[in-house]
Formats: structure tokens, C-alpha cells, sequence
């Protein structure tokens, strides 16, 4: 199979997927899918990245990277699932959000895409610098409220740890 088939494939398996997600969330779809939130969906968010964080663990243990490919899978459905929900309410679609992070990764990179340092012993230092540049320019107050709500889901994550780890015979 040559190079462009194989993208056309993935593309169109993308965009099957963001079909099947939002037939799920339409009028004649799913009734749990249609009731979800953001807001609802934080829990399962969270879940889902922490099965992810799990599997890498199996992988690495056993070699086999079924669980591992089906857990990403997972939080792919929470990503296109949320995003359905953001477009429902005008908010961005799943194009802004790859859009976003194609910029994020191309700034954050100048030793790829630009005239940075490809020193490896640099490329942290670049990164950081970036990431300082990216929230200065963020609105005021915001980084205590980012901080806050990384906070609360960290929390959530060591629930669903210590829940999951007391099932463990």
C-alpha cells in the first residue's frame, strides 16, 4: 500500500469515527451519550487516562500492545466526544483542536520547524522558554485557576487509584 492510500485510510477511519460520535450524540442516538457534558465527562476523562497510563505499564510488563491500543482508543473517544459537545454549543470543533496543537507543536519546536538550537542539551531550555512566552500572554489570574483545576483532577486520578488498587487481590 502506498503512502498517500495509507493517509487517505486513516483519514477517512477518522472520520467515520467523528460520524459514529456524533450519531451517538443525535436525535435518534444514544440516550446516555446524548445526556453528556463537559462537565460529566470529567470523570470519564480522567478513567480513561489513567487505563491509558495502565496499559503503558502492561506493555511494557508483557510485550503486547492490544490493551494499550484499545485504552488509547478510549481517551480518543473522550477527545471526539468532547469536541462533538464544544461544536453542539458553538464553542470550537475537533479541527480547532488539531489545529491548536499543530501551532502548539510547530512553536514549541523551532529546532524542527524553524532556526532553533537542535543541540538535544538546549531543546528543554527552548521548551520552557516557550511555554513561559505562551503564559505570559495568558489573561490574569489564569495560571492559579489552571493550577486549581489540575489540582482537583489529580485528585480524582489518586481516587480512581486507590479504588482500582483495593480491587487488587
Amino acid at each position: 500500500m502506498n503512502q498517500r492510500h495509507e493517509s487517505e485510510t486513516r483519514i477517512s477511519e477518522f472520520d467515520k469515527f467523528r460520524e459514529i460520535v456524533a450519531r451517538l450524540r443525535g436525535r435518534d442516538g444514544c440516550p446516555w451519550d446524548r445526556a453528556q457534558t463537559m462537565e460529566s465527562l470529567k470523570p470519564c476523562m480522567i478513567n480513561e487516562m489513567t487505563e491509558a497510563v495502565a496499559g503503558i505499564d502492561l506493555y511494557k510488563a508483557t510485550g503486547n500492545p492490544e490493551n494499550l491500543c484499545e485504552e488509547l482508543g478510549d481517551v480518543l473517544l473522550q477527545v471526539v466526544l468532547l469536541s462533538q459537545i464544544a461544536e453542539e454549543e458553538g464553542l470550537f470543533t475537533i479541527e480547532n483542536v488539531i489545529e491548536g496543537i499543530s501551532r502548539k507543536m510547530i512553536r514549541r519546536h523551532p529546532h524542527v520547524f524553524g532556526s532553533g538550537s537542535s543541540l538535544p542539551e538546549e531543546v528543554p531550555g527552548q521548551w520552557e522558554e516557550i511555554k513561559r512566552a505562551e503564559k505570559a500572554g495568558k489573561p490574569t489570574g489564569w495560571e492559579k485557576l489552571e493550577k486549581q483545576a489540575f489540582s482537583r483532577a489529580a485528585l480524582q486520578v489518586i481516587e480512581n487509584l486507590k479504588r482500582s488498587s483495593s480491587e487488587i487481590p
